[in-house]
């Protein structure tokens, strides 16, 4: 409880400094969302007069004082554009990123553990092409693999779909079947980083005195291995889980451009093109939130892989 009450205590800090800082630096563009509604024919008096209407004239400090007494009552907005509520778009949005993060983070922890665990016990030729695997896999720039899949997988085998999303409720086999190739594409690099972080975990954890007495004691090594050395390499792997997820937040950016995916990178890339304020601080302030959930998680592994964690 007190790990996650400090926890919560800094998440709302951590809160206001990224809408602060969301506004500073949307005020630091060289346009505006009047400006990109009236285009370039509109005249200065039409222009300050839509600047007026959306509170864009008044200074940087009271337009973010107006903001969070919205958001303090409940309120975050509405879109610039479709005139539609933020908690709305992002409700909508929402679950489409989290069918795109959560079963790639799996994929890539377990590819990962797994291919780290083969490369660290196994010998000779089978471990050096293990570890070039690892290697080409961390090396693969994110968005030349996406393109690639699309163009073997989609185009030319027609296994999958190129783009588009179809909502579980609808089609679980048709969600399922869209989120292959972007699930892939997104795995791929951060199993790298973990099987890396095993491979290296296990390897020291073999060395250990305590892995040696258990050898001498007649443990089986199957035990040893999966009970005792996987456990305490366990808070490495998490770490390096919880970066990657965080991580996969701006590489779904891209990743929904691609794969034409209606999630909040798509989101967050059309508001920023529009300079639709109201909509990039709820994409800000949600991916905010989904950081400090992972955080908290990671925090609390901990707990649960090394019970001299929970006294400190």
């Amino acid at each position: 409880m007190r790990i996650l009450v400090t926890r919560l205590a800094t998440s709302i800090v951590l809160l206001f400094v990224v809408s602060a800082l969301t506004f500073l630096l949307m005020s630091l563009l060289p346009t505006d969302a009047a400006r990109v509604i009236l285009g370039t024919t509109a005249t200065q008096e039409q222009y300050e007069a839509l600047r007026e209407q959306l509170g864009l004239n008044q200074p940087l400090i009271v337009q973010y004082g107006n903001y969070l007494a919205r958001v303090f009552s409940g309120d975050f907005g509405t879109s610039i554009f479709t005139g539609e509520p933020v908690i709305r778009s992002i409700a909508n949005r929402l679950p489409v990123t989290l069918s795109l993060l959560i079963p790639g983070i799996i994929v890539c922890a377990v590819a990962g553990m797994t291919f780290g665990y083969l490369s660290a016990l196994s010998r000779g030729g089978l471990r050096r092409v293990l570890d070039v695997l690892v290697l080409v896999g961390g090396a693969v720039p994110g968005f030349w693999l996406a393109l690639v899949m699309v163009s073997v997988f989609a185009v030319s085998l027609r296994w999958f779909p190129a783009t588009g999303y179809v909502p579980f409720a609808t089609s679980p086999g048709g969600w399922a079947t869209a989120l292959v190739l972007p699930v892939a594409a997104l795995a791929i690099q951060g199993a790298a980083g973990v099987a890396k972080i095993t491979r290296d975990g296990v390897l020291e954890a073999m060395d250990q005195d305590y892995v040696r007495t258990l050898r001498a004691a007649g443990i089986p090594r199957r035990t040893i291995y999966l009970r005792h050395i996987l456990k305490n390499t366990g808070m490495q792997v998490a770490t390096v889980v919880g970066l990657i997820f965080v991580g996969s937040l701006a590489g779904s950016v891209f990743l929904e451009q691609v794969f034409v995916l209606p999630g909040l990178g798509a989101l967050a890339y059309s508001a920023t093109n529009q300079n639709d304020l109201p909509v990039i601080q709820g994409v800000a302030l949600t991916m905010t939130l989904i950081v400090i959930v992972v955080n908290i998680c990671v925090d609390l592994s901990y707990l649960a892989l090394n019970p001299k964690a929970r006294t400190r």
